[in-house]
């Protein structure tokens, strides 16, 4: 008996994919809206999935190039989506100082303190000019937490640092951009009116938000303050604690001196914020949990046409094959195996759309990893999910005409010409 309802099951599957087949050739410009309302709905599900995907690992990645317990003193980070109200809560924190740096750096549990500030400027190298340039200032400990390698010369001491000295440092683009096939080593730049000896070029790590992508020139954290003519107080410090401490206990002890340098007693919040790298990831995942509902409403329209679409076509096909199901009625069919072929039907179409989607979307996904810095990778999990919805999109729009159709009286639908 289960056997040969299975194979009944199996049959009726089988007639019904066979019949919307026939159907998508008889009405292919009916067809066609049903499918491509599907096929955009999974195509921006799969893109928009492979991209996020893409974007969260660049941002794991740029993290731990900083290495597993490192984390961030800003001056101030709530983290997640702001929205500024006009109160400007950052107005009552003062700027990081580089004393705090210094002391901070004699703690015990502390391995390395990097405090880092940035602009944009113009780069000239005799007469070569590249206008839009990251100049990043550092202090001499940036190479601990930057990744990458010094392709060419070396890095700036902490002597050279605390003095001021007009040392650069040029990414690999940026030296190739400016001195093509000569030796950027012991060449000059201009960086707003001050003259820069090169001392070494910089092969960054690759990431999605600069790095080997951007042209970028580093210098020392006190150079850059002393020439750059910046003064926005938005410093911040990359700490890295020593192999033998803890990451918690290394915060207790920075949040406690910086506590105590600040002058805030007992109860007082801080005035500074504090951000591991776990913290930095759910608040990125936060904005990303933004693009994801932006991308299920994007996908939800796709999918709301063609099953606009579907209702279309089903009722169409349900009203020209009325004489059909009358006789398969007259020969005992019942209004479940009636109902469950036009859903078969209907789930068929909107599978044919998600299947033409995930190839549509699978091609962007190339396109936008070999043809941009997003890595971009199609989650295994999401082609069930759009495929699923596909099939779940037939299935739910499709029931109204198979209701119709399985509710059929036998003996009006013999009559019907």
């Amino acid at each position: 008996m289960t056997s040969s309802r299975s194979t009944s099951v199996l049959t009726t599957l089988t007639e019904g994919v066979g019949i919307a087949l026939d159907s998508l050739r008889a009405s292919k410009m009916r067809a066609a809206l049903t499918i491509l309302g599907v096929a955009i709905g999974v195509m921006v599900v799969m893109a928009m999935a492979a991209a996020i995907k893409g974007i969260n690992r660049s941002i794991e990645d740029i993290l731990q190039q900083t290495g597993p317990k490192t984390f961030y003193v800003f001056r101030y980070w709530s983290g997640g989506i702001q929205v500024d109200n006009g109160d400007a809560p950052w107005r009552r924190n003062p700027p990081i100082k580089q004393e705090e740096a210094i002391l901070l750096r004699q703690l015990p549990t502390v391995d390395a303190v990097v405090i880092n500030e940035g602009a944009n400027a113009a780069v000239q190298a005799g007469t070569e000019t590249e206008e839009t340039v990251h100049v990043d200032g550092n202090s001499a400990a940036w190479t601990a937490v930057s990744g990458g390698d010094m392709a060419e010369g070396r890095s700036y001491t902490a002597v050279e640092d605390a003095s001021g000295d007009k040392i650069v440092i040029l990414n690999q683009k940026l030296a190739a951009r400016l001195f093509s096939q000569l030796d950027p080593v012991g060449q000059h730049v201009k960086i707003r009116g001050q003259e820069y000896t090169v001392i070494g070029v910089y092969a960054p790590p690759p990431n999605l938000f600069g790095g080997g992508n951007d042209y970028q020139v580093i210098m020392p954290w006190v150079t850059f303050h002393r020439y750059m003519g910046v003064n926005w107080g938005w410093a911040n410090l990359m700490i890295v604690p020593t192999q033998v401490a803890t990451l918690d206990g290394t915060i207790d002890d920075v949040t406690a001196t910086l506590r105590r340098l600040r002058g805030l007693r007992p109860g007082q919040d801080n005035t500074f914020s504090i951000a591991t790298q776990d913290k930095i990831l759910d608040s990125w995942n936060q904005l990303t949990g933004v693009f994801f509902v932006v991308m299920i409403a994007l996908s939800g329209v796709g999918l709301m046409v063609g099953g606009v679409g579907v209702v279309a076509v089903m009722m169409i096909s349900v009203t020209e094959r009325t004489r059909e199901i009358g006789v398969r009625k007259a020969l005992g069919a019942t209004q479940g195996e009636i109902l469950w072929q036009f859903l078969v039907e209907a789930a068929t179409l909107t599978l044919i759309g998600g299947a033409i989607g995930m190839l549509l979307g699978g091609g962007l996904t190339y396109a936008v990893s070999h043809l941009t810095p997003i890595p971009a990778q199609v989650p295994p999990l999401s082609i069930a999910v759009a495929l699923a919805a596909s099939v779940l999109t037939g299935v739910v729009f499709g029931i109204v005409p198979a209701q119709r159709a399985a509710r059929m009286d036998p003996v009006e639908a013999l009559r019907y010409e």
